[in-house]
């Protein structure tokens, strides 16, 4: 059970990353696509990065 919980979390970690580098130009970022794609589990509690990463996710 621990071995599917693990495997949906890295699924929606991968994909969250995978939707932001895909819609990246449509965000106000203009340079670190990789640390940013890489950290978003973390940096989704800052307001300016969510409104981004929504705005990539969208886009």
């Amino acid at each position: 059970m621990s071995t599917l919980v693990t495997i949906l979390v890295l699924l929606v970690y991968a994909g969250g990353g995978i939707k932001f580098w895909s819609g990246f130009a449509q965000t106000n970022f203009s340079q670190n696509k990789l640390f940013l794609s890489l950290m978003w589990p973390v940096l989704i509690f800052n307001r300016n990065y969510r409104g981004n990463f929504i705005r990539a996710l969208k886009g």
